[in-house]
């Protein structure tokens, strides 16, 4: 058997982790020389290509001098830190992945410090090194003096560093001397990623992720802690709660490349697929069949927003999804819990809603935005924070807030950040930009992004991570203006639009079909307004002078789906279908919104 590393590569979002992956693949020799494999290749799923992040781990695996080497892609937002918990347990090393330019970001705290608690040694690869402005030097203080603040061992701070630029497809020991590939990356873990401790005795394999296969129904995924496993051994499945069921190993893979290899055996510390096992979930063990041992489960970050998913009832609803029942909608939100660990689904006392609760804004955007491309119909309430009771104070979740702005725009972004109730804890000069750091309730942080990219014209970079439950901050003002509704169901008309564009921004563009109660638009006053954009203008056979002018309407605000759940208010919902988001009022009928405001005053 040939020796094997495991490594994870972990960085902040956007710092170059799939780009690294693709460098070590081509330079391996995964690919015929005539084969084009693209960029990005493990970002294989159509959002991640989208949005450029990576959003589910990744297991490849190659060969180099003699070795195996498992690569383990893990994504780089906080949102998605159930999914880096996981998986890190199957490594025995990682790559840390520093931006040269940026440095040591927010995510990068969060996914070190969960490295760090596993005792797993980092190689520091220091990317980018080819940006203008870069200081290699000051980015590997930062990271030593980080890992130092996060009580890291004197044997994980005698790190190694590794300098290069992922994008051009060198590392070397210095930033000064180029090279032509990153076979001195691949020495290095060789190296200082130590291998996995062969263990005697009965089987324990620790499922730590699942995939779902036409042909072969859901396979675990997971790493060979103890003992080794068969294709067609009997075992057990040793649940979290200690329950033990007996079950059989129909086949056992393990990673080839970017694929899986169907092999007879599969040995302690290695990475391996397991097909034919029942019921199984994620933190789940599987034991050796007589004597079953189980290992200690997977410890999951608490999830700090939640939210309300319900059926589409709007009077366009089946119009464009295939599954549009609670049924529906039930059952594909219990499916995702058994794969999502950071994801929990509550009933209600309403059948056909249920309240969903996950790590953040884009934890809960990226389900649905999944949910809506396969097909499903749905409509989303306000986000809101959970609140708990501790020590008899209300207390609510409060996150580390990085923003790199431009000198000249400091001071609008602070007293924005000061309006959410963050207070301020650091500010530091940064190359030509200005370092702040926050600390802000999470709710502040709803509807956050977009205003201070307005702020900044579109130059701030930001960063946020979960730090711990505070006392509730107080309130925080929310959306002032009010909203233009629909007072009929028709399609927009031009000229009532043009005739109202002084009443404030319209959400739809002539042409758009809209229905009675839809918030068509944002009011320039406080209040809500009702009226009619189905309009026609009425035709007489007299020609007047100027009545033929071109109508000349300013373009609809467009909002992506993150920003229509952070816009809406407490009596909104958001409706997503595969083609369209829309707003609307929860109530469409104008007498009942205003029946429903007079009893709560």
């Amino acid at each position: 058997m040939k020796p094997i590393k495991n490594v994870a590569i972990i960085a902040h979002v956007d710092h170059g982790k799939t780009t690294l992956v693709d460098c070590i693949l081509h330079q391996c020799k995964i690919f015929r020389d005539n084969q084009d494999a693209g960029e990005l290749i493990l970002d294989n799923n159509d959002l991640e290509r989208e949005r450029g992040i990576t959003i589910l781990s990744k297991n490849v695996s190659v060969e180099y001098k003699g070795h195996k080497i498992n690569i383990i892609d893990t994504p780089g937002h906080a949102d998605f830190g159930g999914e880096v918990e996981r998986v890190l347990n199957m490594a025995d090393g990682v790559l840390l992945l520093v931006d040269a330019f940026e440095g040591p970001m927010p995510q990068t705290r969060f996914v070190l410090a969960k490295a760090i608690e596993l005792g797993l040694k980092p190689v520091v690869v220091i990317n980018k090194v080819d940006k203008p402005n870069c200081k290699p030097e000051e980015v590997q203080e930062a990271v030593f003096e980080l890992m130092f603040n996060l009580d890291a061992t004197e044997e994980q701070l005698d790190f190694h560093t590794v300098y290069g630029s992922a994008k051009n497809g060198w590392m070397s020991d210095h930033w000064n001397n180029q090279k032509t590939d990153v076979l001195y990356l691949l020495d290095q873990i060789i190296e200082q990623v130590p291998s996995p401790e062969i263990k005697e005795g009965t089987l324990q394999i620790k499922v730590t992720s699942l995939e779902y296969s036409n042909y072969i129904g859901r396979v675990a995924i997971g790493r060979v802690s103890r003992g080794s496993v068969k294709s067609g051994q009997q075992v057990s499945l040793v649940k979290r709660d200690g329950k033990v069921i007996p079950s059989r190993v129909k086949e056992a893979f393990v990673f080839e490349g970017l694929g899986k290899t169907k092999v007879d055996i599969v040995e302690c510390g290695d990475l391996c697929a397991i097909s034919g096992i029942d019921g199984f979930e994620i933190s789940d063990t599987i034991a050796d069949f007589e004597n079953p041992e189980g290992l200690p489960p997977i410890p999951i970050d608490e999830p700090t927003m939640s939210m309300l998913f319900t059926i589409n009832n709007s009077p366009f609803f089946g119009r464009e999804g295939k599954y549009v029942t609670s049924r529906h909608l039930r059952d594909r939100l219990m499916l995702e819990t058994e794969k999502n660990l950071a994801l929990k689904v509550e009933e209600t006392d309403s059948p056909d809603a249920y309240k969903v609760y996950g790590r953040g804004i884009l934890h809960l955007a990226i389900l649905v935005e999944t949910m809506r491309r396969e097909g499903y119909e749905l409509q989303l309430g306000k986000p809101r924070v959970i609140i708990k009771q501790i020590d008899g104070k209300k207390c609510e979740p409060v996150e580390i807030l990085s923003i790199d702005t431009p000198e000249e725009t400091s001071g609008k972004v602070i007293e924005f950040v000061n309006q959410r109730k963050g207070e301020m804890l650091e500010m530091t000069p940064k190359h030509d930009m200005i370092h702040l750091e926050f600390e802000i309730p999470a709710r502040g942080l709803i509807g956050f992004r977009s205003q201070i990219l307005n702020i900044t014209a579109g130059e701030a970079i930001m960063g946020s991570r979960f730090k711990d439950y505070q006392p509730w901050k107080g309130d925080i003002k929310e959306r002032s203006s009010g909203a233009l509704i629909a007072m009929e169901t028709g399609t927009a008309i031009a000229y009532a639009i043009d005739k109202l564009q002084d009443r404030g921004n319209f959400f739809v563009k002539p042409g758009d079909e809209v229905y009675k109660g839809q918030v068509v638009g944002e009011n320039t006053r406080q209040g809500d307004l009702v009226l009619n954009i189905t309009k026609t203008k009425k035709l007489t056979n007299m020609r007047a002078s100027g009545s033929d002018d071109k109508v000349r309407i300013a373009p609809p605000i467009v909002f992506s789906l993150e920003e229509s759940m952070e816009y809406i208010q407490d009596d909104e919902y958001v409706e997503v279908t595969p083609k369209s988001i829309r707003l609307r009022k929860i109530l469409l009928e104008e007498h009942d919104r205003k029946r429903a405001v007079s009893k709560a005053v």
